[in-house]
């Protein structure tokens, strides 16, 4: 069975105390950019801005969208004008702060192991800086990514949820293709990384160091102790036992507000040729598949919704909407309209099941197909049609 590992930067990877990094990282910034605007304004400003994206549940913007529409209009200064000085602060300027910071020898023998051992790895910090930013730090941390071939590393060009949103860890794992088998996050942080982790349904082990750990219990499949004995761990640990349980209603919601943010970021770079360029015999483009999940949505997932909590028990009808591909001429649309009408129905329907009573999730139907259902399992359904499709769109993207 294969491992999926998502591991933390930040005191995971790398010795960073934040409560020196950030203030000092704040004040080179802001002097650096004084010509634009006071420091003490600069400095409130990107405060503003991290607290937007820290709180953002809007998958059609980026976290560096999110930040950038708060950030400049409080400086009163265009993009066009500061960003050439902004990334040379990062080239320049930035480097100097490694001094704060110095590597754990441990992180880089565990991060040799996991892939010698075939593990996929992928750096989840929280994806508050540039890419530039977090690259840095992995050079910091002895863990280059030019020498490490990390399955991904999260940033805020391509990230719309940051951490301690439980739809972060399930956007990272939806950029991923949504691994079918083992995943376990790792990080140090309760609160940021494995509460959330835990809400996703995802097991997690806790780094601690070894004097003064803090007090709190890792609940569900998981772990606690040092990142040297994590290896240790993983060797007595069933990797059947670290599957992801996502049943319950913040998982389930989490994974649908994920998918329509992960498919943001994985058609992003493609043109309309590619997104309709059917790769192989018999399966759908890119833009099918975002057409398709558009009209379930829309016309399948959303009415059902309506009727579970608008009627006692009613009847929900099976649908054919695999025929609605030839039927409708998926393959001549516009796949980015696409995707932004799929986006539009997914937040509608986000915004009832996040106001419903926990007796709602339990309100039942019979269906056609499945017989006596209730409306969590529906949900269930939908989040696992998501994670088939995305497994779709990334095999059909990279292959």
């Amino acid at each position: 069975m294969s491992l999926t590992l998502l591991l933390d930067l930040d005191d995971t990877l790398l010795v960073n105390p934040l409560d020196r990094f950030l203030p000092a990282y704040l004040q080179k910034l802001s002097t650096f950019l004084e010509s634009y605007a006071d420091p003490s304004l600069i400095i409130q400003a990107l405060m503003a801005g991290t607290r937007q994206m820290v709180q953002n549940q809007n998958p059609d913007c980026s976290l560096k969208e999110v930040f950038d529409a708060v950030f400049f209009p409080l400086i009163k200064v265009k993009p066009e004008d500061i960003n050439p000085d902004i990334e040379r602060f990062y080239a320049e300027i930035f480097p100097s702060l490694q001094a704060l910071t110095h590597p754990k020898a441990e992180a880089i023998e565990f991060v040799e192991t996991a892939f010698e051992r075939g593990y996929q790895v992928a750096i989840a910090t929280s994806p508050l800086f540039p890419h530039t930013a977090v690259a840095q730090r992995l050079d910091w941390a002895g863990l280059s990514p030019e020498k490490y071939p990390f399955a991904l590393i999260t940033s805020y060009e391509t990230f719309h949820f940051s951490k301690p949103n439980p739809a972060y860890f399930a956007e990272t794992l939806a950029q991923l293709g949504w691994p079918e088998e083992a995943v376990l996050v790792v990080g140090n942080d309760l609160e940021n990384d494995i509460r959330p982790a835990q809400k996703l349904g995802l097991p997690a082990y806790w780094v601690q160091p070894k004097q003064g750990r803090p007090q709190g219990v890792v609940t569900g499949a998981g772990g606690t102790g040092e990142l040297a004995g994590l290896i240790s761990w993983l060797d007595q640990t069933p990797l059947e036992i670290l599957r992801p349980q996502s049943n319950e209603p913040t998982a389930l919601t989490s994974i649908l507000r994920s998918t329509p943010a992960a498919l943001n970021s994985l058609c992003q770079p493609l043109d309309t040729s590619q997104l309709f360029s059917r790769r192989k015999a018999g399966e759908w483009s890119p833009g099918e598949i975002l057409c398709h999940l558009r009209d379930v949505d829309t016309e399948v997932n959303l009415p059902r919704l309506k009727k579970f909590l608008q009627e006692d028990n009613p009847f929900l009808p099976g649908e054919d909407t695999d025929r609605w591909a030839e039927e409708r001429d998926y393959l001549h649309q516009d796949g980015k309209r696409a995707l932004e009408h799929f986006s539009a129905a997914r937040q509608r329907l986000l915004r009832i099941l996040d106001v419903i009573s926990p007796a709602d999730w339990e309100r039942t139907a019979r269906h056609a197909i499945f017989g006596p259902t209730h409306l969590r399992e529906l949900v269930a359904i939908i989040a696992g049609h998501d994670q088939l499709h995305i497994r779709q769109m990334a095999d059909t993207i990279t292959s």
